[in-house]
């Protein structure tokens, strides 16, 4: 296909920081594959749900597709080109007539704990205010400490800094990718968090690009940056969120890792409130991940047993 100013290809996005910038690298690795000039492409922020409904916690707004299902309706109707997505949004299905087989190199899968002052989380004093607004990290910190509060925290990352500052919460988490994607590393009072401490959501660091099923042209376009370790790692960590039907009301963390040639598979569940948490690691070969994270999340399903994931009142 031929991009010019006239007729650019149209890169549909969130409009956060964050989602701009992963937007942006897109579009870089894309001119610097194709050698092609900044005007051939346009980038489409799109509001979605999630953007538009930031009083409320997330499971009570919708189930899967809050950061997603606007930009993808686009994507369906010829609105944009291309969409590119943080991956733990994602999902783990996509409409009938889009596919997301193109992802870029992960970043930092790691949570990075926030505090202004620049404590530990284990130093927290007890009954603390932890602001999340991932029901992951909520049953993570409650299942290591019960004594802490933790309340609803939402926004970008500037808006959860300015509530830090505001006294809201004393201490929250954020992705060191995004802080990476951001330049915000180094001005962020921010400690990574061992992925053996507190495991990451599923894809975490990971930026994907969905299109429209049958567009070769773009297929071919985007065949020229695609990671093809990033996707076996993300076969894993998806397969096994598809099998434990994740939402936004499910607390499931899980990562991939290339070990000495094959594919170690972390994986966890917890209950809501932080009360139980299951979790186990495997190694399969690489080429077998996706059947690895089925068969992982099949035996903490069994484990965990029926209501598992159910809100106790």
């Amino acid at each position: 296909m031929t991009l010019s100013p006239d007729r650019p290809l149209r890169i549909g996005t969130r409009g956060s920081p964050l989602a701009l910038a992963q937007a942006y690298e897109t579009r870089d690795r894309l001119m610097a594959a194709h050698d092609l000039p900044e005007t051939a492409f346009a980038i489409v922020p799109i509001r979605t749900t999630g953007d538009r409904v930031i009083d409320r916690p997330l499971k009570e707004i919708g189930g899967k597709g809050l950061f997603t299902r606007e930009i993808e309706q686009q994507l369906l109707t010829g609105g944009i080109d291309i969409a590119v997505h943080s991956m733990k949004d994602m999902p783990s299905e996509q409409p009938a007539g889009l596919v997301l087989d193109t992802y870029l190199p992960r970043e930092d899968p790691r949570d990075a704990f926030v505090t202004l002052t620049g404590s530990a989380f284990d130093d927290l004093p007890q009954g603390s205010v932890v602001g999340t607004s991932s029901l992951r990290r909520r049953a993570q910190v409650l299942n290591k400490r019960p004594d802490l509060t933790v309340v609803e925290f939402r926004g970008n990352v500037q808006t959860r800094l300015k509530k830090l500052e505001d006294g809201v919460a004393g201490a929250t988490f954020l992705a060191c990718a995004g802080l990476s994607r951001l330049g915000m590393g180094d001005e962020v009072p921010r400690q990574p968090v061992p992925v053996r401490s507190m495991l990451p959501a599923v894809a975490q660091g990971a930026i994907g690009i969905e299109r429209r099923i049958g567009d070769e042209d773009i297929a071919r376009l985007l065949a020229a940056i695609h990671h093809e370790e990033t996707g076996l790692l993300l076969a894993a960590e998806r397969a096994f969120l598809a099998t434990l039907d994740g939402s936004c009301e499910t607390p499931i963390a899980g990562l991939a890792e290339f070990e000495d040639g094959a594919l170690r598979l972390t994986g966890e569940v917890l209950r809501p409130d932080g009360s139980e948490a299951i979790g186990e690691t495997q190694v399969a070969p690489v080429e077998d991940g996706a059947e690895l994270g089925r068969a992982m999340a099949l035996r903490l399903l069994e484990q965990a047993g029926p209501g598992f994931f159910d809100w106790r009142t």
